[in-house]
């Protein structure tokens, strides 16, 4: 657990699945924190501050230290609170994190954005493909109960997106994203994730999400 010398801060959105990685790597660590609650749209001139290359959540304050970008801030996490490690210790396998935590913000994340809010009926079709294409390859890397192994590690962390983010947002916007017929491995992966103890108590209500999401649909398409 932090000391009462350090500070630890995280500036957030509730609607954000790169904040919630954050929250669970800081939880898994025992690690306590103040949480800044941002506004989506409308972000404060301090979040800005500190993060002036992108402007987004979440921005990770330790000891009035600023770190941006949140598989940066999951490392910095696990290099400065080495109990309950999220990363391997082996340098092969801490690549092959990296690499798999990549191409789910690669991948994913922009097959997903593209799926959602492209106008195109053939581009949205070729983002369905290429967002199953990389779920594919995960669920093909995927032999234990986590891609950690028996304990979460940080690709599991890092697919939050996945487990619970993604589900919603299909259902938001009527697309057929990640189904347990065609991800069964992973689809029983994410139900297991979604329902660990940490994670459970991170996770943001997902009515909540939910509603977010459904507006975000309206506002770009107008209603159903």
């Amino acid at each position: 657990m932090a000391s009462n010398k350090e500070e630890v801060k995280v500036f957030g959105l509730v609607e954000s699945p790169f904040v919630t990685r954050v929250e669970i790597a800081l939880k898994l660590k025992g690690v306590e924190y103040i949480y800044e609650k941002e506004k989506f749209g409308n972000l404060s001139d301090t979040l800005k501050k500190y993060n002036p290359v992108y402007k987004k959540v979440p921005v990770f304050i330790h000891n009035d230290k600023p770190i941006a970008e949140s598989l940066v801030i999951l490392e910095y996490i696990d290099e400065t609170w080495k109990q309950n490690p999220i990363l391997p210790s082996d340098p092969y396998q801490r690549a092959l994190v990296r690499f798999w935590s990549n191409l789910i913000d690669d991948k994913c994340l922009s097959g997903v954005r593209k799926a959602c809010f492209t106008l195109d009926e053939k581009e949205r079709e070729k983002s369905i493909e290429e967002t199953k294409e990389a779920l594919q390859f995960l669920e093909n890397e995927l032999k234990d109960k986590f891609f950690g192994g028996e304990e979460i590690g940080f690709v599991d962390i890092a697919a939050v997106l996945i487990a619970f983010w993604i589900p919603i947002i299909q259902e938001a916007f009527g697309l057929k994203l990640f189904t347990s017929e065609e991800f069964p491995k992973l689809y029983n992966w994410s139900q297991e994730f979604n329902n660990h103890p940490i994670v459970k108590e991170k996770l943001p209500p997902r009515e909540t999400l939910l509603a977010f999401y459904k507006a975000r649909y309206e506002s770009h398409f107008g209603s159903k």
